[in-house]
């Protein structure tokens, strides 16, 4: 029988008390690492498991951080009834952010870690201490939540030479209660790059996106009146985009508001609507991106629909007569 495969990975496990989050982010030269390594539970804890991965201590390290087992008596449970502990490496923070974390003697060169307050590192098959050591200087002096400090903590690993055979996925996996779309369940971030050349800096990209789609976390005071200059900016791109088809009179009006609400609607931006006619920055950025590649689009595409490129995505889809139903077949008789 073949061997497992060893793949060399660093990752980070943290706790954020003020938000009340827990997260792993981890890279690796190896596929899909995302759906190996990171394992969370809101209110209860995080766990990394990596090098030659034992992945049931994902289940039956969160079952242990349940009852309320500490970080270090997780790690040790966990590892001393593994005869392969050896060539296992694990990370894990509880529910009060105490972590801990565990490299086995035959785990590849450079395997360790670094346990700070609320979070640990480890890796191994890295180049070097400075991958984990840089890891956890960054998580612990970046600014922001718990989702910049882990996305920055990757970052700085990789520039210290991160794994050593080369870089492949990356992931992203933060909960906290209620905190999906819709609320129904915790992962709040859960985010994968499964294969790539440059995994953690497309997992930032994708993140981006989510952010700005998913995520209410803009600071309120960044927020726009939608009135005067702004409003007439957002009723020219809306109309661009076929959303709008009032004059730009800076006025923002009921049809300039439910022009507003569907583009909202139709680009997933339900958690950005409000009410108080204010606006987010981020969406007149996102909406004046949108109506500058629309134009480009008319100017640089060749009409094939007579009139098609004259009508953005939200305008209506032109009338005609619907598909009739299908005739009835008789009864043969008998």
């Amino acid at each position: 029988m073949a061997a497992p495969p060893r793949f060399g990975t660093f990752s980070i496990v943290a706790h954020d008390r003020e938000t009340g989050t827990w997260g792993v982010a981890v890279q690796s030269k190896f596929i899909a690492v995302g759906s190996v390594v990171p394992f969370a539970e809101a209110g209860v804890g995080a766990i990394a498991t990596q090098a030659l991965a034992n992945m049931a201590y994902g289940p039956d390290g969160l079952a242990l951080l349940r009852k309320g087992t500490s970080a270090a008596d997780v790690v040790r449970k966990l590892t001393e009834a593994d005869a392969g502990r050896d060539e296992r490496q694990l990370g894990v923070v509880d529910a009060k952010g105490t972590a801990a974390s565990f490299t086995g003697k035959k785990c590849m060169e450079w395997a360790g870690h670094e346990v700070g307050h609320g979070f640990a590192c480890q890796g191994n098959i890295l180049f070097g201490p400075a991958v984990v050591h840089a890891m956890a200087r960054t998580y612990e002096t970046t600014s922001g939540d718990i989702l910049d400090r882990l996305l920055a903590a990757l970052s700085a690993g990789q520039r210290e030479g991160g794994d050593r055979r080369g870089m492949q996925s990356a992931a992203l996996l933060v909960v906290k209660k209620g905190g999906s779309y819709g609320g129904a369940t915790d992962r709040w971030v859960d985010l994968r790059v499964e294969d790539h050349p440059s995994p953690i800096e497309e997992l930032q990209r994708v993140f981006r996106l989510f952010d700005l789609t998913m995520l209410e976390r803009e600071d309120p005071s960044t927020l726009v009146r939608i009135e005067g200059e702004v409003a007439a900016a957002l009723q020219h791109d809306l109309g661009v985009l076929g959303y709008y088809s009032g004059r730009l009179t800076g006025t923002w009006d009921e049809a300039s508001r439910a022009a507003f609400r569907r583009f909202l609607g139709e680009h997933n931006f339900e958690n950005k609507a409000r009410t108080d006619d204010t606006v987010w920055p981020s969406i007149v950025t996102y909406l004046k991106e949108r109506a500058a590649a629309e134009t480009a689009r008319r100017t640089r595409t060749a009409p094939i629909v007579p009139g098609a490129l004259d009508r953005g995505p939200g305008a209506a889809p032109p009338g005609g007569a619907g598909s009739p139903p299908p005739a009835k077949r008789s009864r043969p008789s008998k």
